[in-house]
Formats: structure tokens, C-alpha cells, sequence
């Protein structure tokens, strides 16, 4: 009788995007309150400041793969929000190692690229230019991101007039207009009604059947778990467990219970 051999193809290997090898920020914060930007500098060059050190990350290792959605949880002041920002290059780690593999669409701070006295329209375009977008890119996609925002009445407001859901929802859609390779978002799905936080879910769907990788921090237990493949608990600037969502969660909400 003839035999039948098994032709599937073999697992492909994880590709990792992201690589975190012994991670620590140091911060240094002076000792007492400095009124004025100007007594500091005179107090600075005089030597009469002192400061303090804090370790925000004590020495973080991790691996994000391609396509993967990664996400991050803790207590507030546990050093996540430290981890995008050095991932995102916006901080340079103390001592370790980072790399990224690919182009990475940054969120992290509600309204962070925009200039509170050019109108939303304005913004935009100057948005997509700190994401390394040209005025002609910003000009294809800019009906999709007033449509997606739902701001059509506002573009043309100072964005200082906007709410915070508003910030959220203009930021949202710019930095996700093109396809990223690598998206990351701080606590963005927590600002905003739920019909928005709903069309927020969708387009990370889709980026992610298009093959993007997604790191995002949130204090929404449900979307960690409905939405990310692994969860890793950040305490006091170490990495305490990475793992399945609704394991790691548990121990994290056992653990501050």
C-alpha cells in the first residue's frame, strides 16, 4: 500500500523586531525645587545643585517578533512608559543594548509632535513630517486621517481649543495613516468614546493581517487580553513575566490585589 508522507511546511521561526539586551535609564533629579530656569543655570555652573539618581529600568531583556501584538502592564511609575521611549529612540538607554528592525510610528505621549497654536490642519503636516513623511505622502492620506478622526469642522481650529479625546483621536490617525511597520501606543485606547476605541481595534487588525508589529501600553486589562499575543509585567524598572495575556494578568491583579 502506498504511504502518505506529511507535506506540510514547517513552522517558520519568530523574526524578532525589537530586541531589549540588558536595558537600564538612569535619571538624575535635583534634591531640592529650583524656581526658575535661570537661578538653575547659575546654581548649575556654580556647582551649588545636587542631584539624586533613580534607576527607571534596572536592566530590561526582551524580544517583540514581526507581527506580534506585545503588551505591556504595571503600576504606574514601573518604567513603561520609559521602555517605549528608549525602543522609540526618544531616550537613550544608560547602558544596554537596543535594536529595531524596521520603521517605527510612535504614540506615546497624548499630543507629543503637535505645536498648540497651528490649527489641526497644520499639524498634520507637521506630524507626518516628524514621522518622516513628506508634504506630497501627508497630502494622499490626509482626507482618510479627517475622516478617520472625525474632525472635519475642527482641522481648521488652534488645536489648543481641542479635548484631550480630540488630541487622541488627531494623533491617532495621523500616526497610523501609513501602514507602520512597527506601531507603538501609550494608553492611547483608554482616551476616547468607545466608537472610536472600537475603530481603533479594527485598524490595528488590520495592520496587523498586513504583517505590522504592535507594542502598546495600557491600564485596560480587556484589550491587553482580548487584543495582544504575549504580556509582559514591568515592576520597578525590572521585567518581572512575560507570557500568555490572561497568565500574566492574573499574577499582576493577584499580586496588587
Amino acid at each position: 500500500m502506498p504511504t502518505v508522507s506529511d507535506t506540510s511546511l514547517p513552522a517558520q521561526e519568530p523574526s524578532p523586531v525589537i530586541i531589549l539586551d540588558d536595558v537600564a535609564v538612569r535619571y538624575r533629579v535635583p534634591t531640592e525645587r529650583i524656581g526658575t530656569f535661570k537661578e538653575f543655570a547659575i546654581r548649575l555652573i556654580t556647582r551649588k545643585v545636587s542631584f539624586r539618581y533613580f534607576w527607571a529600568l534596572g536592566g530590561i531583556s526582551l524580544t517583540v517578533n514581526r507581527g506580534e501584538v506585545f503588551g505591556l502592564i504595571g503600576n504606574n511609575g514601573a518604567g513603561k512608559s520609559t521602555t517605549l521611549k528608549v525602543i522609540s529612540r526618544v531616550l537613550r538607554p544608560t547602558k544596554g543594548r537596543v535594536q529595531v528592525f524596521g520603521k517605527i510610528a510612535p504614540l506615546i505621549e497624548l499630543g507629543a509632535g503637535f505645536h498648540p497654536e497651528l490649527t489641526g490642519r497644520e499639524n498634520v503636516y507637521l506630524n507626518g513630517a516628524l514621522l518622516g513623511y513628506s508634504h506630497q505622502q501627508m497630502d494622499q492620506v490626509f482626507q482618510d486621517i479627517v475622516d478617520f478622526s472625525e474632525l472635519g469642522p475642527f482641522m481648521d481650529a488652534p488645536i489648543r481649543t481641542y479635548s484631550s479625546g480630540m488630541y487622541a483621536r488627531l494623533g491617532f490617525s495621523v500616526a497610523t495613516s501609513h501602514q507602520p511597520e512597527i506601531l507603538i501606543l501609550d494608553e492611547i485606547l483608554s482616551v476616547g468614546d468607545e466608537s472610536f476605541q472600537a475603530k481603533c481595534r479594527e485598524r490595528m487588525r488590520q495592520f496587523r493581517e498586513n504583517g505590522a508589529t504592535i507594542l502598546m501600553v495600557s491600564h485596560g486589562m480587556a484589550n491587553m487580553s482580548a487584543m495582544c499575543d504575549r504580556v509582559g509585567w514591568i515592576d520597578h524598572g525590572k521585567l518581572r513575566m512575560v507570557g500568555e495575556p490572561d497568565e500574566v494578568i492574573a499574577a499582576y491583579r493577584q499580586e496588587n490585589a
